[in-house]
């Protein structure tokens, strides 16, 4: 079982760099690409002064402009300029779910053809937006739709802000994003060069000005890059965690191969928390898989002393899965047993079935069968 487990993460993680086109390739950056620091410098460039590079970032961050003509309040020279060095690229939507239940799930089409999903949340005084970071998936989860793809490729800087902007577009009247999570495709901190970009971008002043408690970032594990993420920019961690053996896990996640669950732990023990007294972890509840009296027992134990959230997620079937949702029945008993453990733990109500709302599910419907795995970017990136 672990050797299958290794030889299937480790096929997903084959470079084959030539065979697709990477979209930060191109031959003109996306002028969401850029730090400040790098604006003024274009800015600069372009013979103005620094100042210009703060009414740029205005008009592309917090006015969401997709068109350099829509940059008014610039100089027809600059526009013009910017218009010739730069991209200002938006997502097409290609597709748009609405469950009864309010969820809308979005298939964007990026500038190269790939395709990712974005899904709009709606709750009680919230709104959450899902944000994908891949274009793909390199890890190989058993339990997740998007796994079958593999991984294409990263998506930029742009691309990751670009989501925010498409969705604010579907939202009604009354809605506002309250909260963002990067839970969709792709594993985000495989991702971290683009990454910690948009987080800045996210939560810096000159830019969106999101405060970082309303963004958590999930991870399967990837340890050495969770503590560097806290140190950068102080976002909520959330921990896909789902079992509570290396024997089990190595099957259903099978990136515990090379950090396994004790160094998991320790990881998670030595984040730099500040303020926030808990660190979350999602744990998919799999009917006669994780979901018995022995793996909530043994959770409690993996986890203590720590003052942990455990987030318990019905599990969202999609065609030619094997796995099958734990009743209610043993997912509330499973609840019960954290509890009497001192673990705060919560059940994460289904959303949007009725609109194909496993992560990967409406990009395979919507290439009318599931894609077959291949990766274009090596994911050495990963540990830099």
């Amino acid at each position: 079982m672990r050797a299958r487990a290794l030889f299937r993460y480790n096929r997903f993680r084959v470079n084959i760099s030539a065979r697709h086109t990477r979209a930060d390739a191109t031959d003109r950056s996306d002028l969401r690409d850029l730090t400040l620091a790098e604006l003024e410098a274009a800015v600069v460039a372009a013979g103005e002064r620094p100042y210009r590079a703060g009414q740029i970032a205005s008009w592309i961050w917090r006015r969401g402009a997709n068109s350099f003509d829509a940059m008014s309040d610039l100089p027809a020279a600059l526009r013009q300029t910017l218009g010739s060095r730069f991209t200002l690229a938006s997502p097409e939507v290609a597709s748009v779910r609405r469950s009864s239940d309010g969820t809308r799930k979005l298939l964007l089409r990026l500038s190269d053809g790939e395709e990712i999903e974005t899904v709009i949340i709606p709750g009680e005084n919230r709104v959450t937006l899902c944000l994908s970071s891949q274009a793909g998936c390199a890890m190989g989860c058993e339990f997740c739709a998007t796994a079958r793809m593999g991984l294409h490729r990263n998506l930029t800087t742009a691309e990751i802000a670009g989501q925010i902007f498409a969705a604010r577009r579907e939202l009604d009247d009354s809605e506002e994003i309250t909260n963002y999570v990067f839970m969709g495709m792709g594993e985000p901190l495989a991702n971290y060069p683009r990454l910690i970009r948009t987080l800045a971008a996210m939560t810096e002043p000159w830019a969106m000005g999101i405060s970082p408690r309303r963004i958590t970032v999930s991870t399967v594990g990837h340890v050495p890059m969770m503590e560097r993420l806290v140190a950068e920019i102080p976002v909520n961690i959330a921990v896909s965690l789902h079992a509570t053996t290396d024997a089990l896990r190595d099957r259903l996640a099978p990136i515990n191969r090379r950090y396994p669950l004790q160094e998991l732990i320790a990881a998670c023990r030595r984040l730099p928390l500040k303020n926030r007294s808990r660190v979350t972890f999602e744990y998919v509840m799999l009917a006669g898989v994780n979901d018995s009296v022995d793996d909530a027992r043994r959770l409690v134990k993996l986890l203590h002393p720590m003052r942990a959230k455990v987030n318990l997620i019905f599990f969202n079937p999609f065609p030619g899965a094997v796995l099958e949702r734990s009743p209610r029945e043993a997912v509330e008993i499973f609840q019960g047993i954290l509890r009497r453990g001192n673990l705060t733990a919560t059940i994460r109500e289904s959303r949007g079935l009725d609109i194909a709302a496993a992560c990967g599910q409406l990009y395979a419907e919507h290439h009318a069968a599931v894609a077959q795995p291949r990766v274009s970017e090596s994911s050495s990136e990963i540990a830099r």
